[in-house]
């Protein structure tokens, strides 16, 4: 698959918003062919005879849902990309499941399927150099991401989705917890200790009380006359290291 060349199948139950989204995914450069549904038996029924680069589907539709469908495509031999598409933010969190590459409020913009497309092609090309045996770069995009968190986009408005690699550091922030990545900053519910569980094996590490590192991404580390360090970040942050974490950073540094 040329990164020039994406098919994609749009699925939603609403004929002007399929119609709008349609509209949208043609206009880019990076797609070739869209093909559309207008529920989610037809969509797998159209999946079934061909390959889809990518699937954009609504989250909610009557008898088979975008939730039930994805779980549907996932065990095709070829999977697609899927990027949801919905009007209710609360829908994001149940995406982590089916491993969504994005998360769109309705109505949807340009700006956002041009990003979601971005990571669909990422995607395709570590799965093809994956297949290829190929060595894949360093860096925030190489490899295909297992995991993504779910995050409020306070000036743009929604949710989004962030691959474990594209996130910098997480904050606790009161109930909240604010997210450092690389496209910006952003408010999640949970709590420190929940990533933590999540991302502890991925390179990320508690380094204070209100703070988690991911140090495959820290540029620098300077050490404080007290005991302590900071953390340096590529985007300027920088996160402290409490004294009581200096030794875990250390044998972690040393693994």
């Amino acid at each position: 698959m040329s990164e020039h060349a994406l098919s994609v199948l749009a699925v939603d139950d609403e004929p002007p918003q399929l119609a709008d989204l349609a509209r949208i995914l043609r206009a880019s450069p990076h797609v070739h062919e869209v093909e559309t549904a207008a529920s989610g038996q037809e969509a797998i029924l159209k999946a079934s005879r061909r390959a889809y680069d990518a699937i954009f589907l609504d989250v909610r539709m009557p008898e088979l849902d975008g939730l039930e469908l994805a779980r549907v495509l996932k065990a095709f031999a070829r999977k697609p990309a899927l990027v949801f598409v919905s009007a209710f933010d609360t829908s994001a969190v149940a995406t982590f499941e089916v491993r969504a590459l994005d998360f769109l409020m309705k109505p949807v913009t340009p700006q956002r399927v041009a990003e979601a497309l971005d990571r669909v092609i990422v995607s395709a090309g570590a799965a093809d150099a994956a297949q290829s045996g190929a060595a894949q770069p360093d860096g925030p995009e190489a490899g295909q991401d297992d995991d993504v968190m779910a995050v409020n986009n306070v000036r743009a408005g929604g949710m989004r989705l962030l691959t474990r690699s594209s996130i910098l550091y997480v904050m606790a922030y009161g109930d909240y917890l604010r997210v450092f990545a690389d496209s910006g900053r952003y408010l999640a519910r949970g709590t420190l200790a929940d990533v933590e569980r999540r991302f502890d094996a991925h390179g990320f590490l508690r380094v204070h009380r209100r703070y988690l590192a991911n140090l495959r991404r820290v540029t620098e580390i300077r050490p404080l006359l007290n005991g302590t360090a900071v953390l340096m970040f590529e985007n300027g942050g920088e996160v402290p290291v409490a004294r009581r974490h200096m030794p875990a950073l250390r044998r972690r540094l040393r693994s």
